[in-house]
Parts: C-alpha cells; structure tokens; sequence
C-alpha cells in the first residue's frame, strides 16, 4: 500500500535542456530534487520505448527497446564519446517543444559517431548486456538494422520472404552479415539502460519513486510481433486477423480503430504468459511502479476485423481475467507495484477485476464534472486505493479544460472545489481556479495524488501534452528551466503538508 503521497506528471521528452529533448541528465536529477522540496514523493513519466512516426511512445518498434534520443549528450562527451565541436553542434535553441524532424536528422549521427569510438573495453561491455537481455534484444537489434535496409517499411512489405518470416537460417544470415550494425544498436541500448540506471539511482537517493507507463497492445510493425508472432493473431501471410480498437461512442459515430494486432491470448496462457512476465518483470526493473494502460483489455477487449475500415464492425472477447493476475502475483507477490488505467468505458467485469487483483485504478478530476453526485471521479467517491489526477498525458491542462469545457460544467467544477470571486481565468503560475482544483483533489481519499506539471505551473491548453484521435501535432511539449523556477514552490509545500501528503 502507498503511503498517503502526491506526486507529478512529466515525460522525460519534456524536461529542460540544451539538446532539443529532454534526457537522462543533470536536468532529471535537478526535477527530482525539486519536486523533494516541494514535498512530493513520485515523479510519473510516459512509456520509454521508441516512439512511431507520430513521435507518440504508444506505439513502438519494441516493447522493450528504450528510445535514443533520450540518451543524454553530455554524458557521452564525459566518457569520451563526443567531441566539444560535436556536442555543440547537437544543441538547438527552441526550449519550448521537441522538434522530432531535426532530431531524427541528426541525433543518429551523433550516437553512431559515438560508437565509432567504442573501444574493446566498452564493447565488451555492450556484448554482455546484449546477452543478458538476449530475450528482447536480439530480435530488436536485427528488426533495427533491417528495417533501415529496408527503406523503413514494416516486415510484412520485405521482399526477402525469408526474413520477412523470421526463417531461421536466414536471420542467422543476417546476424552475420550485419554483425558490426547489430551491435550498434546493442550499444544505442547499453548507453540508454546504463545512463538511466545512473540516474534512477540518484533521483531514488533524493527520496523520488518512479512511476512508468507500459502500453497494453504492440505495434505490428514492431520486433516482437515480427519474431514471435505466434502470440499475436496473425496470419500465414503476416496479416493481422483482428486488430485493436474501441467501439461507437458520445464523442465517435465510428469508434477508434487503433490497429496492433490483438493478442493470441491460448497460446500465451498456455506458456504461462512468460512474454507478459518478462515484460513485467524488465518494467519493474527500470521503473518503481508500473501503470499498465488500457487496462480494461484484461477483462473485455474490443475487437476488429483486420480489414475494417471502421471499429464499428467490432466486437466485446473476454481478456485473460484473473487467470493472468494470479500469474503475476505468484511471480512478483501480492503487493506488485501496479497500477490499473481503469479509464473509459467500464463494465462490471472491469470493476470486479480490479476488485479481485487489488490494484489502484485511476480517476481524473476532469470527468469529475459532467453529471450527478455519484460520479466515480467526484473527489468525495474517489477510494484510498487510487491514483487521483488533476489530468493525464491525453487531457487537455486544468486551465485549458476550464476555458474549453462547457459554462455549467466550469460553474459546476468551480463551485465544488471551493472558488469563490471573478477571476477564474486568471492563468499563470498562481492561477486561483487551478489552484482550487488542485486542492480539491489533494483532500480527497486517494493514496496518491498526481498532477502533470503544467497545472503546476496553471498553463493553458497550448501545453497540453497529447489530443487523442490527431496524429500530428503530439508529444512536443518541454518545460524550461525559467518555468520550473518560477513555479510557487511554497504554495505547493504548503498544499502537501496541508492534506497530508508532504514527504518533508
């Protein structure tokens, strides 16, 4: 059980910094240390993986693979990785957004002029990580390098059709003959677990936990449906028989047609979900909690003919149920650290298996105001166990919902959380409504008490992280050095000691 505690929302993408991205730098053990005196215990990110073409870590070339450009610059050039003129060079002067085109144009060469000056030393080193994590990153190495050769398409558009059906021979072909590429990749993966390890350990020592995200369903242009495609419901050709999505609702006529390929869950209970474990098991390793998104799939899981323009043409099959979680409280206790992302459309079957695994859900202030006084999201119905959040990473800020969300449903949210005066939209770092909100949901019963930094620091809706359902536009927002000063450090020490939250 947590302790009575609150905690913040910011990816690592989003952390300040001189390189165009946030990464595993001084800049995440400085956050760390200010959100210890400001008395929270837990700093929540996004998933770590490769992100798509979108930039959105939701879906990636691998459930396990870290993403590079994460890799922290500096810490390179320490080691004697980089030159001065070659660090300078990787510096880009927007503080305000990621801009994901030019990273990808020049982050690569950076990391492979790096591993150009790998010496035996450190190769042995990445050669004994690339075993030890053999499971994952076999595949996903080889996947790397020939997805390159193959002009980024995904497996099932190779021509090879040896490789395109990861035949035995000839990825060990392939191993040989891209030797020398497969272990730069290994190396991109050594620098990114080794420089976070570091790092974990400092913000651990400051007195901050971890919470990672770990999406539900994998990409099918991904190295883990490419090589164990025997877990996923695919076909003799590499087509995906059903696929992910969500049905018909208030806010879609069509529902959403997400489009990973939907688990093989037989064959995955009967190897006794050992992907699913392995997975838990590395997310438990580099993370101090883990939030499994779209949780409700475990339960009922909406699916989709592979050749359905549409999600309407989907329907409800029962998920693994308790059947997996017995699984993993054998395997990592009573008491794993995990959350459920109960959000969306809930059923009884969804509700009782919460009940049954004895894991937090979530709830979210902002659907807190839409009907009656039995909402779940309410800050008087919210339970002890669970994690209460101002937003989340597809919400929009608290001050831009108040602007964007209805006239009764502002007066409703306003009302309830105690504001009183004229003012509601006032913004910026003291913005009064923001703050009302915010203390509303520290009182509630919630163990944990979450809110992204951008209601901090009472931003608009020109900040928020992520719009569902728009592909571009996504995933950029930073915070900057002068912003996280500039944020009422007392006001929200106070607030933490005020509900009983503070970790000082």
């Amino acid at each position: 059980m947590i302790n009575r505690s609150s905690g913040v929302l910011l990816h690592i993408s989003s952390l300040p910094g001189e390189y165009g991205i946030g990464s595993f730098g001084k800049e995440a053990v400085a956050f760390a240390q200010l959100l210890h005196d400001c008395g929270f215990s837990y700093w929540q990110t996004l998933p770590f993986l490769t992100v798509d073409q979108y930039n959105s870590p939701y879906t990636s070339l691998s459930a396990f693979a870290g993403n590079p450009l994460f890799i922290d610059l500096p810490t390179l050039y320490k080691d004697g990785l980089l030159t001065k003129e070659e660090l300078e060079a990787n510096k880009y002067p927007n503080p305000y957004s990621a801009d994901f085109k030019w990273l990808r144009e020049t982050r690569g060469g950076a990391l492979r002029r790096a591993f150009s000056r790998a010496d035996e030393a450190l190769r042995k080193k990445v050669r004994a990580f690339a075993e030890e994590n053999g499971y994952w990153l076999s595949d996903y190495a080889l996947y790397a390098v020939l997805k390159e050769k193959n002009e980024l398409k995904w497996w099932p558009d190779w021509e090879d059709k040896g490789l395109k059906f990861h035949r035995p021979e000839a990825v060990e072909r392939a191993r040989a003959e891209y030797a020398d590429e497969i272990l730069y990749q290994e190396f991109v993966q050594y620098e990114f677990y080794t420089q976070w390890k570091a790092i974990k350990k400092q913000i651990n020592e400051i007195g901050i936990r971890i919470i990672g995200d770990m999406p539900f369903y994998i990409a099918q242009d991904s190295a883990d449906v490419w090589g164990k495609r025997e877990m996923f419901d695919i076909d003799l050709a590499g087509k995906a028989r059903r696929v992910s999505g969500c049905p018909p609702d208030y806010f879609s006529a069509d529902g959403q047609l997400w489009g990973q390929p939907i688990y093989n869950w037989a064959y995955l209970k009967e190897h006794g979900y050992d992907w699913w474990m392995r997975r838990l098991g590395f997310s438990l390793q580099i993370y101090d909690m883990v939030r499994i998104d779209h949780f409700r799939a475990f339960s009922s899981y909406w699916s989709v003919p592979g050749d359905a323009l549409t999600a309407k043409e989907g329907k409800w099959v029962e998920g693994a149920g308790m059947d997996f979680f017995d699984r993993v409280k054998l395997i990592f206790g009573e008491n794993a650290p995990i959350i459920a992302e109960d959000l969306g459309l809930l059923d009884d079957g969804v509700i009782n298996l919460i009940r049954d695994t004895g894991l937090p859900g979530m709830r979210v202030l902002q659907f807190a105001f839409i009907d009656n006084y039995d909402n779940i999201h309410l800050p008087h119905n919210i339970p002890k166990n669970a994690i209460a959040y101002t937003g989340t990473h597809d919400n929009d800020t608290t001050f831009g919902w108040l602007y964007g969300t209805s006239p009764e449903n502002r007066e409703r949210a306003l009302r309830y959380c105690g504001f009183e005066g004229d003012n509601w939209g006032e913004g910026g770092y003291k913005a009064p409504a923001v703050r009302a909100m915010i203390r509303a949901l520290w009182a509630s019963p919630a163990m944990l008490a979450i809110a992204p930094v951008q209601d901090l620091c009472g931003f608009g809706g020109d900040c928020k992280m992520n719009q569902p359902g728009i592909p571009d536009g996504n995933w950029a927002f930073r915070i900057t050095d002068d912003a996280l000063h500039q944020m009422d450090a007392e006001w929200i020490r106070k607030t933490n000691r005020t509900y009983f939250r503070s970790s000082i």
